[in-house]
């Protein structure tokens, strides 16, 4: 009895490229991930700032001088987008786990919907505070 014909198939959707062609669903996927981690970042800051204000003045305000700069307040306005961005990826899967909008044409609709919505909010919030 012979082997079996093995095919050669790619290991991973993550080989971009001549075998796999990224798509929203999954840009807005890896997308919700990566703002959690850089929102985890963001909260190590802020709490750099709280400890510095709690231990010294000269510590405050270089820590201060540091988040207030032009530096800080990109820092501090990519920071709103990522929260507000994986805010709405996790309403995002309210509404899946409700069974709504399941489709891949919803989906897509979704993931841009993330991208301009954050980009909005973002502003907004920029404007208010």
């Amino acid at each position: 009895m012979s082997a079996p014909k093995r095919v050669e198939r790619p290991l991973s959707p993550f080989m971009i490229g001549p075998y796999y062609r990224p798509q929203m669903t999954s840009i807005s996927s890896i997308m919700v991930r990566i703002t959690g981690i850089a929102t985890l970042g963001t909260v190590f800051l802020i709490v750099a700032w709280l400890i510095s204000a709690v231990t010294s003045p000269a510590a405050f305000a270089c820590v201060n001088g540091i988040l207030t700069s032009i530096v800080g307040d990109v820092l501090m306005t990519l920071a709103a987008w990522a929260i507000w961005y994986h805010a709405l990826g996790r309403l995002r899967h309210v509404i899946w786990d409700l069974g709504y909008f399941i489709e891949v044409k919803a989906n897509e609709i979704m993931g841009w919907s993330m991208f301009i919505g954050a980009t909005i909010l973002t502003i907004i919030t920029v404007l208010v505070v």
